[in-house]
């Protein structure tokens, strides 16, 4: 049907300038009425009917998504997020072993893992993340990273990227007097660490955190303790 009106609109255009624009009017014109004429056409298919029913589901999965996406920021504000009031960065600075973690991709399989922070030239502060592939004899893995603290007002809620600009939330939910523990949040409750200052936390101190992370409203199924040299 279209070759038909492109062989007509060919030939015409071959004549004056007026016909022409007479033959590209006529064109128009005609692609119009078939485009009506497949119009009507097709509402008398069950065809129309699918697309229809399709454009209606695309519809509801769309308020679904919406819906659940709603629900996960929910619980997420359900979590308890306030972060410690001081923090002494000097004293933050240093190397700490992950004790335990909830699990996630960036750092599937890796064990022996540890973060140390230094400051760097500019005031930002360089994140070292290291461990080792399934096993504490296995390959070693390295990330290097940023943070900074936005607002030195709030000084546990940090920034943190790994890469370019795309900075996540780091809050220090949790820290000892004597800066030997720490335990670390975000805006999400997808993500969760305990730290230590040492390869091992004794029964005790583990016991407590674990404490305050339920009471903060942390579903601790998952978590998973991460294994260390001298466990």
């Amino acid at each position: 049907m279209g070759a038909a009106i492109c062989n007509r609109v060919f030939w015409k255009c071959r004549k004056t300038e007026v016909e022409n624009f007479r033959t590209g009017i006529y064109a128009v014109w005609v692609i119009f009425q078939e485009m009506k004429f497949m119009r009507t056409l097709l509402s008398k298919f069950e065809v129309f009917k699918t697309i229809q029913a399709m454009s209606k589901f695309r519809l509801l999965l769309t308020f679904s998504i919406l819906f659940l996406f709603s629900c996960t920021k929910t619980n997420s504000q359900m979590i308890d997020q306030t972060t410690v009031k001081e923090l002494d960065l000097n004293r933050y600075l240093g190397t700490w072993y992950e004790i335990a973690r909830f699990p996630h991709s960036f750092e599937k399989n890796l064990v022996g893992v540890t973060a140390t922070y230094s400051l760097r030239e500019d005031g930002k502060i360089e994140v070292l993340n290291q461990g080792y592939k399934n096993t504490l004899d296995g390959e070693s893995s390295k990330a290097v990273g940023k943070a900074k603290i936005p607002n030195k007002l709030e000084p546990g809620k940090l920034k943190v990227a790994f890469f370019w600009i795309f900075y996540a939330d780091y809050n220090v939910l949790e820290l000892d007097e004597n800066y030997q523990y720490a335990m670390i949040g975000s805006s999400s409750d997808k993500y969760f660490w305990i730290l230590s200052r040492t390869p091992q936390m004794d029964s005790t101190t583990y016991k407590i955190l674990l404490k305050k992370a339920r009471k903060r409203g942390y579903n601790l199924a998952k978590l998973e303790k991460v294994p260390q040299k001298g466990d």
